[in-house]
């Protein structure tokens, strides 16, 4: 078992959601727990191509959620 960080944003079209530990995994939904779910999905599936492929699955201790003000 492994937690990954996950983004979900609001956009015009609905939610869209990625994992910034697993470059280029990424989903969407008509709402937020729908786009939660769907990304669990996208990460599983993700995970079980890099076994596949004999690929590492990257650990990252931390990641960090900040804003700037320009």
């Amino acid at each position: 078992m492994r937690v990954f960080t996950v983004v979900i944003e609001k956009d015009e079209d609905g939610y869209y959601a990625y994992c910034p530990q697993l470059q280029g995994c990424y989903s969407q939904g008509d709402n937020y727990e729908e786009a939660l779910e769907n990304i669990k999905d996208a990460i599983k599936l993700h995970i079980e191509d890099r076994i596949e492929n004999n690929e590492q699955i990257p650990f990252v201790d931390s990641v960090t959620l900040t804003t700037v003000e320009i």
